[in-house]
């Protein structure tokens, strides 16, 4: 109680001493959340007697960051994220003043492997991504520099082509779902790898270093720039979140992930295997302070955003089941306080 009346007290300071209020809302984060938060801002700047949140693309990690360093108006309200806040984010909020977060899963996406549609459709396993993408692979039983300069390489069946990924950044929470979902589960499909695993740090760096020598290109923050390099190189091939594949269908075609394609569908079945959940983060300090803010996450938080008929699945965010939704809903609106 008395952390809580303290962090109140902080909170209070911070906004009394700032030279004027401020009457938006101030939203950073991930990438692949922005088009659907983006979305329902412009709904409830539309709707509602309150100005148009302000929203910018930082990535999940460059969210979390600005979001944790303090309470007041010079700090961000909420925070989209593409994975979920870790227990080290959590704590650095907590020194920085900010003890109070309410947590709100807003549903499901695939991490695509793209390609443009004037190219051949990749079909691809885990471990073919993973030889194509390690900083080191397994060759005759050893851990090595990653040699593979084509997919044919790899595999005779797949294109005799150079391997040319473009991809998120480790800011990215993209690419640490990417990491997780892809390269650490071909990890344990190879020996040399699982015998690391007495190593608890060998077998880290084994698994999700990728690769430097240019096979594998950061491409910043901004998805919608892998998409246009992509339409103008069908060699390359892109890694992004499923809502900016189908928004771009005209153009792009993702690749089958073990045998099965990214579509609405098949993620929302889990059928498809690499998909992760969508998260925002609300500073609780804030409510009350910056205008708006309960009835932003109402909106987000309401059936005919976030339901199966809702705009955003308009958008290719893949809903959340009936009773998830449900639950969610009653956590964002009482503003419950984060559990880890």
């Amino acid at each position: 109680m008395l952390k809580k009346t303290l962090a109140a007290a902080v909170a209070t300071v911070a906004f009394a001493s700032a030279a004027e209020a401020r009457d938006q809302i101030r939203i950073v984060g991930s990438s692949t959340v922005y088009p659907f938060s983006t979305t329902v801002a412009e709904q409830f700047g539309k709707s509602t007697s309150y100005k148009t949140p302000v929203i910018e693309s930082t990535g999940s990690g460059g969210g979390i960051k600005l979001f944790c360093a303090g309470v007041g108006l010079g700090h961000p309200d909420i925070t989209n994220s593409s994975r979920r806040i870790k227990a080290s984010e959590v704590e650095t909020c907590a020194k920085n003043g900010v003890t109070a977060i309410t947590e709100v899963k807003i549903g499901y996406d695939g991490i695509v492997i793209a390609n443009a549609k004037t190219a051949s459709r990749f079909d691809l396993s885990r471990e073919q991504v993973f030889l194509a993408l390690a900083k080191q692979v397994p060759v005759d039983g050893k851990l090595v520099a990653n040699p593979y300069k084509t997919w044919k390489q790899i595999d005779a069946k797949l294109p005799d082509q150079p391997i040319e990924v473009l991809g998120p950044p480790p800011t990215s929470g993209t690419r640490d779902a990417f990491v997780e979902l892809v390269m650490e589960e071909a990890c344990g499909k190879f020996p040399e790898i699982v015998a690391l695993k007495s190593d608890a740090a060998a077998h880290k760096t084994a698994c999700q270093s990728v690769r430097e020598d240019g096979a594998f290109i950061e491409a910043g923050e901004n998805d919608n720039l892998i998409v246009q390099k992509l339409s103008g190189n069908p060699k390359a091939l892109g890694i992004f979140g499923y809502s900016f594949l189908d928004q771009n269908a005209d153009k792009l075609q993702g690749s089958l992930i073990n045998g099965v394609q990214p579509s609405f569908e098949e993620i929302a079945s889990g059928k498809y295997p690499v998909s992760r959940p969508l998260f925002f983060y609300v500073k609780k300090a804030h409510v009350g302070q910056i205008p708006g803010m309960r009835e932003f996450v109402a909106e987000f938080a309401s059936e005919k955003s976030w339901g199966p008929d809702g705009y955003l699945a308009d958008k290719g965010l893949i809903p959340m089941p009936t009773a998830e939704r449900k639950a969610m809903a009653e956590q964002a609106t009482s503003m419950a306080d984060l559990k880890m």
